[in-house]
């Protein structure tokens, strides 16, 4: 049976609860044990499908169409364990699902409470599909003392109980803040966040706590003494200089032993690290440094582009180079050519992310024209290959009114809604004024690539499978005036029926392609595109 780790946090947001979840079953991983990470949401949207990426940033999206919290992808970069459907749920899908039931008449007119029928579905969803693994990690998302968060709490009070003794434990991720005018680290807010924890019948066994300045040994023995933890599972998290020195962090400050001792397991020889020394060495001692120029809509909040920012320093990490990213709002310089060279001058490559709607299009198409004309190396992804079809179509085939429905009715409908398309489970329809939630193309789809594609010779085969997220399709229709123009659709649905990726031959390295490969990438296994992309941005930055 799994044994189960539950994580919650206290005193403020944003502690990182899911780095170290991440952090953690990365060095459980690393002794051999089998693990998955499990997210628990307490908003009352079903999924963050439909959220604003300045309310909740990015959405990562699994492989079977899951539309999830970005910890997911920390989670999938750690471990190498793709996400699924069943890691994420939020308090509106527990609800979504009850009430569904209720209306069907499931509970046989049985007055439908939070206790047991929603502490109940949270427990089986974190039961759900946990066999073959050694240990189960569910982050609860939010902080203790919120009141969307009190029926998650509840349902791992009871699971601590269903699961026995020993199967389970509770770790909590708290603050411990600087005084600057005191000069000292103040212990009593992680003191009362532990009393209202155990006030709800959860006692932590492992306290991490984030700070800013060095935890002595003294404020340990305090934190220790009043949040009835053993000293050594007080466990001091200081900030790291990148994310991937973590869990080497954790593990010098004792973390995973603390863990395994407090499950009865003697924690034995030390986990074998060494593809984490490598990849911290590589981000500590590159061999050079490129400018990536990335022209996006929601620069204001990187979190909107989480996976992006990784994938990329994933490429860097392939190079052994540092990639410095270069933030670029896209409506800043839309219509002004001085400005649209004056920002992307500087960058050794260009890309143009995802996106929605048509605000900042006319800055990225900008971006677009810029590259290939100067040779830059361009990637663009979803969006970014969209745009890049209508700037061959204006530009290059003189088709002045190309546009994309997704901005309003068009006679030249270079890119289109699309209403229906083949998945594995059959013929998917959607329509054009229907829901939004979860009623895009999402998950992974196979693509089939030219043969002597440059995509091809980058990922060495001929058949891809990668994760999509988007409603609108470049139309086929428009493809012979396209590759006349120069821009050959090198990778289309099996079907043949959907572009998948568009390239330019006769340009360094220009590439469209209609998924976010993003997602796939890994700090110890770069995806290929973004590492063949920023080997190009290196050859970029000796040319200038």
């Amino acid at each position: 049976m799994a044994r189960y780790i539950f994580i919650t946090g206290g005193v403020v947001s944003s502690l990182g609860k899911g780095l170290m979840a991440a952090s953690l079953a990365a060095l459980l991983q690393a002794r051999g044990y089998r693990v998955r990470i499990r997210k628990f949401d307490p908003y009352l949207n079903v999924d963050p499908g439909t959220m604003s990426p300045y309310q909740h940033g990015e959405v990562y999206v699994t492989d079977d169409g899951a539309e999830t919290d970005l910890d997911l992808g920390h989670y999938e970069r750690f471990t190498g364990v793709s996400a699924r459907q069943s890691d994420n749920v939020t308090s509106g899908r527990i609800y979504q699902t009850i009430i569904a039931r209720e209306r069907r008449g499931d509970y046989l007119g049985a007055t439908v409470q939070v206790i047991p029928h929603v502490t109940d579905a949270i427990k089986a969803f974190a039961q759900a599909e946990t066999e073959d693994l050694d240990f189960v990690l569910c982050e609860i998302g939010g902080t203790v003392g919120d009141i969307e968060s009190l029926p998650f709490i509840e349902a791992i009070r009871q699971l601590r109980n269903d699961l026995g003794r020993g199967n389970s434990i509770s770790i909590h991720v708290t603050l411990v803040p600087y005084i600057a005018a005191a000069g000292e680290l103040k212990t009593k807010p992680t003191q009362h966040s532990v009393r209202e924890l155990a006030a709800l019948g959860v006692q932590p066994d492992v306290l991490v706590c984030r700070c800013e300045h060095p935890l002595p040994m003294s404020d340990r023995h305090k934190i220790a003494l009043f949040c009835n933890v053993p000293t050594e599972a007080v466990i001091p998290a200081l900030d790291a200089k990148s994310i991937y020195a973590v869990p080497l962090q954790y593990h010098a400050e004792g973390l995973d032993n603390e863990v395994l001792r407090a499950f009865g397991i003697e924690p034995g020889e030390a986990p074998n690290l060494d593809r984490w020394t490598e990849i911290v060495d590589r981000l500590t001692n590159p061999e050079g440094e490129v400018t990536v120029g990335v022209v996006g809509k929601y620069v204001g909040l990187q979190d909107a582009y989480k996976s992006l920012n990784e994938a990329l320093i994933h490429g860097g990490i392939a190079n052994r180079v540092r990639v410095n990213i270069r933030w670029i709002d896209a409506e800043l310089f839309e219509g002004n050519d001085d400005e649209v060279a004056a920002a992307l001058e500087p960058c050794d490559a260009i890309l143009v992310p995802g996106a929605f709607g048509e605000r900042g299009a006319e800055g990225k198409i900008a971006s677009v024209r810029f590259a290939r004309e100067r040779e830059i190396p361009y990637f663009g992804i979803c969006f970014g290959m969209q745009m890049a079809c209508v700037e061959t179509a204006r530009d290059l085939a003189d088709i002045a009114g190309a546009s994309s429905t997704e901005f309003g009715a068009t006679n030249e409908p270079i890119v289109g809604l699309i209403t229906e398309w083949m998945s594995e489970k059959g013929l998917e329809k959607r329509e054009a004024n229907g829901d939004l939630g979860g009623t895009m193309r999402l998950g992974a789809y196979e693509a089939r690539l030219a043969g002597n594609s440059v995509v091809a010779s980058i990922y060495g085969s001929d058949t891809i499978s990668e994760r999509h997220r988007h409603r609108y399709e470049v139309n086929t229709h428009y493809r012979e005036a396209l590759e006349k123009s120069g821009l050959v659709f090198s990778g289309m649905s099996p079907d043949g029926t959907l572009p998948e990726i568009v390239e330019r031959p006769d340009h360094p390295w220009f590439v469209g392609v209609q998924f976010h490969p993003e997602l796939k990438s890994r700090p110890f296994e770069p995806h290929p595109l973004f590492a063949s992309f920023i080997a190009a941005a290196v050859r970029q930055s000796r040319l200038v």
